[in-house]
């Protein structure tokens, strides 16, 4: 080992040695804290980067990849709850295709290669049901693409097409959805998985899609569409208006002096609404006209050829005839406009809403309750025709909750405030607990190279002085050396003991500006020699 190395060793165990108990403990807990950190940092970099190698597998199909990567010896990790299989990034692509030649995953294909494996044999309802069932695959790996969707499962109920039957029924989807934990299909999602369901089969309508989580919560159901029961629709339409009013009365009144409840009556009940009228056009041209016209003259004295029969059947001469009337039919047929109108109503349509408002008299000193009324009435849409009411009332509140709610309300907010200031007082002790032993290190080496460096220089100085000659010869008149304040006269002359006496003193007072000074006069002596 080099000399310098062992010298700095050596200074480093004695600087150790004269540390306390306290400083002794400081800087072994922050040896700890250091070297469990480069260890956890250690093991963070060695550990392979893992991927998804295959995501939503069935438990057989979740079996069968992991026995092929415990043949080939490949680290694995199992996720959402053995679903996804995560494996080293190195590793992702070679087993995908080792998968993909051993038919894995079978059963979380599904979708259209499920007609690939269709004989020439297969029967029309072996056809129909396996094209339904690829219809089913498909419609349930897309959605599973859905953010936050975790599993999903589409049933389709297809009626069979045939000629005896006059009227075709709707077909209808059922769709069962999991999602990760935590996570709520918004409504736009909701909607979306409906649109997407009707817009993949024939003849499929928006309402006759039916949207269930693992939860049991009817999302959309048959013939009510994405908003839900209608009891959830008269929820959502009473918290719509609920909330428009009471925004509207918070910017007049000032936020908790007014209330607002929001009752509406909705219909339960769907139904298909055909109608057909018929009107004449104004000055329209006729369709189409027949007419039918006979006429005959005769008659006066004139006689005739043949003349008239008498009553024996024997022409009369000269006997007067009666002369006839013309005849006449007309038949016209007129244009008519006809207008046929098919009208779909849906349950959720409102059949009367009523409004409550509960104004403070404190607030409301300024104000009507006709004007509330009004404008509340505006609001909130209400129709008369259709029986809905307002009620405004100007009463005193009762401000015992409010101001306990707000004091409530202030002491969780200090709450927080005082688990924030742990938070960073905590964070503040680790960190100085990690920091105050480096600290303490420097300073106290630092301190120990300073006076191992004076101490070699006084050394240097007392070899000078026990020599039998000393190298210095100061030349009168010297400057004097001012030491802590004090002004001490040049060794001049005399012989060396008394010099070393003197020089000694001074160091003994102050260290540090002896040695500058002999440090001074050690390279003026160099510099002359």
């Amino acid at each position: 080992m080099p000399a310098q190395v062992r010298s700095a060793f050596g200074r480093f165990i004695a600087a150790i040695r004269e540390f306390t108990v306290a400083q002794r403990t400081l800087a072994l807990i922050g040896v700890a804290v250091l070297v469990l950190g480069v260890a956890g940092l250690g093991l963070w970099l060695s550990k392979p980067s893992y991927t998804p190698l295959f995501s939503g597998l069935a438990a057989s199909d979740a079996s069968a990849v992991v026995e092929q990567l415990k043949a080939d010896n490949v680290p694995y990790e199992l996720a959402a709850g053995g679903a996804t299989i995560m494996v080293p990034e190195a590793n992702v692509y070679e087993q995908r295709l080792k998968a993909a030649s051993a038919g894995l995953p079978s059963s979380s294909t599904g979708g259209y290669s499920l007609l690939d494996d269709m004989g020439v044999t297969s029967s029309e309802f072996q056809q129909s049901v396996t094209y339904k069932r690829a219809l089913e695959g498909e419609l349930a790996a897309t959605i599973q693409a859905l953010k936050g969707v975790k599993l999903a499962s589409v049933r389709l109920a297809i009626p069979e097409e045939t000629v005896f039957v006059s009227t075709k029924s709707d077909p209808t989807a059922s769709v069962f959805v999991e999602t990760e934990r935590g996570v709520s299909l918004s409504s736009d999602q909701v909607q979306a998985i409906v649109h997407l369901t009707s817009a993949s089969i024939d003849g499929m309508k928006a309402t006759d899609v039916a949207v269930i989580d693992a939860e049991g919560t009817v999302l959309s159901a048959v013939g009510v569409g994405a908003s839900g029961s209608a009891s959830k629709q008269a929820n959502d339409y009473e918290l719509r208006v609920q909330g428009a009013v009471q925004t509207m009365l918070d910017r007049v009144l000032g936020p908790g002096n007014s209330s607002v409840v929001v009752a509406a009556d909705m219909s339960y009940e769907s139904a298909e609404r055909l109608e057909e009228s018929y009107t004449t056009p104004e000055g329209g041209p006729v369709l189409n006209e027949a007419t039918d016209t006979e006429n005959y003259t005769g008659g006066g004295t004139g006689d005739t050829a043949a003349g008239v029969l008498g009553p024996d059947n024997i022409a009369v001469p000269g006997a007067t005839q009666d002369g006839l009337y013309a005849s006449e039919s007309a038949t016209r047929n007129n244009a008519l406009n006809k207008v046929t109108e098919s009208r779909v109503i849906p349950a959720g349509a409102i059949n009367r809403q009523t409004v409550s408002v509960a104004v403070d008299e404190a607030a409301a000193a300024g104000l009507s309750p006709a004007a509330i009324s009004a404008l509340v009435a505006t609001a909130a849409g209400i129709n008369d025709d259709r029986g809905d009411l307002v009620t405004v009332e100007v009463l005193p509140f009762n401000v015992a909750g409010a101001a306990a709610a707000a004091e409530a309300i202030a002491a969780a907010e200090a709450a927080v405030q005082t688990d924030r200031m742990w938070a960073l007082v905590t964070t503040a002790v680790i960190a100085a607990g990690i920091a105050l032993p480096v600290i303490i290190g420097l300073v106290m080496y630092s301190r120990r190279r300073r006076h191992a460096v004076e101490a070699g220089e006084l050394r240097k100085l007392s070899d000078i002085l026990d020599s039998p000659t000393v190298p210095m010869q100061l030349q009168p008149p010297a400057p004097a050396l001012e030491l802590s304040g004090t002004t001490a006269p040049m060794p001049i002359g005399g012989d060396a003991d008394r010099q070393k006496a003197e020089i000694e003193a001074l160091a003994a007072s102050d260290p540090q500006k002896t040695a500058e000074f002999l440090r001074g006069l050690m390279d003026d002596s160099r510099a002359r020699a």
